[in-house]
């Protein structure tokens, strides 16, 4: 029973540790993407099509 806490021990350490090295991954602009901005302009636009729905009324009786 003792080795059960001993690993959940370890593991939530392990879980803590990813999280701190996460934050501060993303805190120091890693995952900033950089890239994108100077090719978006090489992409066409895409053309968005609108669709106009006509109603129709119907009389009844």
């Amino acid at each position: 029973m003792s080795v059960i806490y001993i690993l959940l021990t370890v593991s939530v350490i392990v879980g803590v540790t990813f999280l701190i090295i996460f934050l501060l991954a993303v805190k120091s602009g890693q995952y900033d993407d950089s890239y994108t901005p100077s090719v978006r302009m090489l992409f066409e636009d895409e053309i968005i099509k609108v669709k106009k729905n006509k109603s129709t009324q119907t009389k009844t009786d």
